[in-house]
């Protein structure tokens, strides 16, 4: 194991104190495992399937997961969806995907499916830590949408992705963009979560809720009362029964009346 600051490792250690590895390849799972001893992880359980995995995630509440793309029984997108959507205490924990297929849709596979890091096999000590120093050390936004769930794709740290969204001037110049840009992917969110109700009712109403939540903490941060009461009345509406998109529909309309979605740009 290479030298580490140990104020370094002291900052990762509430994620690694426990590890979940999904890898049915039993000398690659030690082989991972080993380093990880070495960064000072604690707790680390090994799986081979999808299905235990998700199972383990459930019981031991990981900081972190570990995941081949792909092998018997696993599909490593499938995992990271299906956690990101499950009601798991560990359902945001950071995911580092760990393959030795890397091309360009296999990463961007793992990204779209909310995957925080992305590490190609063979891969040394140093390798690995950086992924874990990124994802510990260097948060990314959470974005709780219908068709997507996982960690802000715009900001993927990964080394082996150079895409065209990883630019520095995706990051909002100042404090006062930052949050327009927040509040523009919150009623972004909003309609389309709105649009999308009925494909998937019980993710719509979570995306809803985040985005009022969200919402509410902006309007308090830059002292908005109309945005306050707007966002008031879309939780009235998310406490008062069960929600249906015929009972959302005035609320979430009067937000996006208030400050409608910026146009999408193209990338280039």
């Amino acid at each position: 194991m290479f030298a580490v600051d140990p104020r370094v490792l002291a900052k990762l250690a509430p994620v690694l104190r426990r590890v979940l590895i999904v890898d049915p390849n039993p000398h690659a799972a030690r082989l991972l495992s080993e380093i990880v001893k070495g960064m000072g992880g604690g707790e680390i359980v090994v799986e081979s399937s999808e299905p235990r995995a998700i199972r383990t995630a459930a019981d031991l509440e990981p900081g972190i997961i570990f995941t081949e793309r792909n092998g018997d029984n696993l599909d490593g997108e499938s995992l990271a969806r299906a956690l990101r959507r499950s009601s798991f205490a560990c359902r945001r924990a950071p995911i580092i995907m760990v393959t030795a297929d890397a091309t360009a849709s296999t990463i961007l596979g793992a990204r779209d499916s909310g995957v925080h890091e992305f590490l190609r096999k063979p891969f040394t000590s140093a390798d690995l830590f950086k992924r874990v120093e990124n994802v510990a050390l260097k948060p990314r936004d959470w974005v709780e949408a219908v068709g997507y769930i996982g960690p802000d794709r715009r900001r993927f740290n990964s080394g082996e992705y150079a895409g065209a969204r990883k630019r520095r001037a995706d990051k909002p110049a100042n404090g006062a963009a930052a949050m327009a840009a927040a509040k523009d992917q919150a009623m972004r969110i909003l309609a389309a979560a709105l649009d999308q109700f009925h494909s998937d009712p019980m993710q719509a109403v979570r995306a809803i809720r985040e985005q009022a939540a969200t919402l509410k903490s902006l309007a308090m941060k830059v002292s908005d009362s109309r945005l306050a009461v707007a966002v008031g009345a879309l939780e009235v509406t998310l406490a008062s029964g069960p929600p249906t998109k015929e009972t959302l529909a005035a609320p979430i309309g009067s937000l996006l009346a208030m400050a409608p979605p910026e146009p999408m740009k193209k990338a280039g």
